[in-house]
Protein backbone atom coordinates (compact mmCIF):
# COMPACT_ATOMS: atom_id res chain seq x y z
CA UNK A 1 0.00 0.00 0.00
CA UNK A 2 1.23 3.26 -0.76
CA UNK A 3 0.65 6.84 -0.40
CA UNK A 4 -1.82 7.09 -3.08
CA UNK A 5 -3.86 3.71 -1.94
CA UNK A 6 -3.71 6.45 1.25
CA UNK A 7 -4.96 9.15 -0.43
CA UNK A 8 -8.10 7.10 -1.70
CA UNK A 9 -9.17 5.15 1.36
CA UNK A 10 -8.86 8.77 3.04
CA UNK A 11 -11.39 10.34 0.63
CA UNK A 12 -13.83 7.03 0.75
CA UNK A 13 -13.87 7.51 4.81
CA UNK A 14 -14.50 11.12 4.26
CA UNK A 15 -17.41 10.47 1.73
CA UNK A 16 -18.34 6.76 1.16
CA UNK A 17 -20.11 7.73 -2.08
CA UNK A 18 -18.09 9.69 -3.62
CA UNK A 19 -17.34 8.63 -7.36
CA UNK A 20 -14.53 6.60 -9.02
CA UNK A 21 -14.19 9.86 -11.56
CA UNK A 22 -13.94 12.19 -8.12
CA UNK A 23 -11.48 9.94 -6.61
CA UNK A 24 -9.15 10.54 -9.34
CA UNK A 25 -9.25 13.40 -10.51
CA UNK A 26 -8.47 14.35 -6.26
CA UNK A 27 -5.67 11.96 -5.96
CA UNK A 28 -4.42 13.19 -9.81
CA UNK A 29 -5.03 9.17 -11.41
CA UNK A 30 -6.75 8.35 -14.92
CA UNK A 31 -10.43 6.62 -14.27
CA UNK A 32 -9.32 3.16 -14.80
CA UNK A 33 -6.09 3.27 -12.66
CA UNK A 34 -7.90 4.49 -9.72
CA UNK A 35 -10.58 1.90 -10.21
CA UNK A 36 -7.85 -0.80 -10.38
CA UNK A 37 -6.14 0.63 -7.16
CA UNK A 38 -9.92 0.26 -5.31
CA UNK A 39 -10.39 -3.12 -6.90
CA UNK A 40 -7.07 -4.21 -5.44
CA UNK A 41 -8.05 -2.68 -2.21
CA UNK A 42 -11.15 -4.49 -1.99
CA UNK A 43 -9.34 -7.96 -3.25
CA UNK A 44 -7.14 -7.66 -0.38
CA UNK A 45 -9.14 -7.22 2.04
CA UNK A 46 -8.76 -3.46 2.91
CA UNK A 47 -11.54 -2.36 1.97
CA UNK A 48 -14.40 -4.65 3.56
CA UNK A 49 -17.48 -3.36 2.46
CA UNK A 50 -19.83 0.00 2.88
CA UNK A 51 -22.12 0.66 5.34
CA UNK A 52 -24.50 3.77 6.68
CA UNK A 53 -23.51 6.00 9.70
CA UNK A 54 -26.28 5.95 11.41
CA UNK A 55 -27.40 8.60 14.19
CA UNK A 56 -28.62 6.63 17.09
CA UNK A 57 -30.30 10.33 18.91
CA UNK A 58 -32.11 10.96 15.58
CA UNK A 59 -33.00 6.99 15.99
CA UNK A 60 -34.51 7.92 19.04
CA UNK A 61 -31.68 6.20 20.51
CA UNK A 62 -30.21 8.60 22.51
CA UNK A 63 -29.03 6.66 25.61
CA UNK A 64 -25.04 5.34 25.00
CA UNK A 65 -23.33 2.79 27.65
CA UNK A 66 -20.63 1.15 27.54
CA UNK A 67 -20.53 -2.11 29.33
CA UNK A 68 -17.45 -4.00 30.50
CA UNK A 69 -17.90 -7.61 31.00
CA UNK A 70 -15.81 -10.12 32.74
CA UNK A 71 -16.61 -13.77 32.25
CA UNK A 72 -16.41 -16.52 34.66
CA UNK A 73 -14.37 -18.55 32.43
CA UNK A 74 -12.79 -17.82 29.37
CA UNK A 75 -12.96 -21.20 27.96
CA UNK A 76 -14.09 -21.70 24.12
CA UNK A 77 -17.20 -23.29 24.84
CA UNK A 78 -18.26 -20.28 27.37
CA UNK A 79 -16.59 -17.56 24.94
CA UNK A 80 -18.19 -19.47 21.63
CA UNK A 81 -21.87 -19.11 23.92
CA UNK A 82 -21.31 -15.39 24.65
CA UNK A 83 -20.10 -14.06 21.46
CA UNK A 84 -23.27 -15.72 19.96
CA UNK A 85 -25.79 -14.47 22.32
CA UNK A 86 -24.55 -11.16 22.14
CA UNK A 87 -24.80 -11.03 17.98
CA UNK A 88 -28.76 -11.78 18.72
CA UNK A 89 -29.23 -7.89 20.79
CA UNK A 90 -30.12 -5.50 18.69
CA UNK A 91 -29.17 -2.92 21.05
CA UNK A 92 -25.44 -3.72 21.01
CA UNK A 93 -24.12 -2.34 18.30
CA UNK A 94 -20.24 -3.17 18.94
CA UNK A 95 -18.59 -5.66 20.86
CA UNK A 96 -15.30 -6.31 21.31
CA UNK A 97 -13.16 -9.17 22.91
CA UNK A 98 -10.32 -7.48 25.13
CA UNK A 99 -6.98 -8.84 26.07
CA UNK A 100 -6.70 -8.79 30.19
CA UNK A 101 -10.14 -7.91 32.02
CA UNK A 102 -12.72 -7.01 31.47
CA UNK A 103 -13.05 -10.08 28.89
CA UNK A 104 -15.61 -7.54 26.81
CA UNK A 105 -16.62 -4.33 26.01
CA UNK A 106 -20.10 -3.69 24.76
CA UNK A 107 -21.59 -0.59 23.25
CA UNK A 108 -25.30 -0.46 23.74
CA UNK A 109 -27.85 1.88 22.79
CA UNK A 110 -31.10 2.49 24.36
CA UNK A 111 -34.26 5.05 24.23
CA UNK A 112 -33.80 6.22 27.70
CA UNK A 113 -31.87 5.59 30.86
CA UNK A 114 -34.80 3.48 31.90
CA UNK A 115 -34.95 1.16 28.41
CA UNK A 116 -31.26 1.21 28.93
CA UNK A 117 -32.30 -0.74 33.23
CA UNK A 118 -34.62 -3.13 31.26
CA UNK A 119 -31.76 -4.27 28.76
CA UNK A 120 -29.60 -4.69 31.48
CA UNK A 121 -31.47 -6.46 33.69
CA UNK A 122 -33.62 -9.11 31.25
CA UNK A 123 -30.69 -9.26 28.28
CA UNK A 124 -27.43 -8.39 29.32
CA UNK A 125 -27.09 -9.94 33.31
CA UNK A 126 -28.95 -12.80 31.40
CA UNK A 127 -25.78 -13.39 29.00
CA UNK A 128 -23.91 -16.67 29.23
CA UNK A 129 -21.16 -17.01 31.40
CA UNK A 130 -21.06 -13.52 32.88
CA UNK A 131 -19.72 -12.91 36.47
CA UNK A 132 -19.63 -8.71 36.13
CA UNK A 133 -21.08 -6.15 34.19
CA UNK A 134 -19.58 -2.72 34.70
CA UNK A 135 -21.28 0.43 32.65
CA UNK A 136 -19.86 3.78 32.02
CA UNK A 137 -22.08 6.98 30.14
CA UNK A 138 -20.82 8.09 26.76
CA UNK A 139 -20.77 11.58 27.28
CA UNK A 140 -19.68 12.46 23.93
CA UNK A 141 -17.58 11.25 21.09
CA UNK A 142 -14.81 12.85 20.35
CA UNK A 143 -13.12 10.54 17.64
CA UNK A 144 -15.70 8.85 14.88
CA UNK A 145 -14.39 5.41 13.27
CA UNK A 146 -11.78 6.56 10.97
CA UNK A 147 -8.32 4.71 9.45
CA UNK A 148 -5.20 5.57 10.71
CA UNK A 149 -3.64 6.50 7.48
Amino acid sequence: MDALDRQILALLQADGRATMTDIASQVGLSLSACHRRFRDLQATGVIRGFGVELDFDLLGLPFEALVFVTMQSGDGAAVSAFEQAVVQLPNVVQAHRLFGEPDYQLYVVAHSKQHYQELYDQQLSLLPGVQRLRSTLVMKTVVEHHAPL
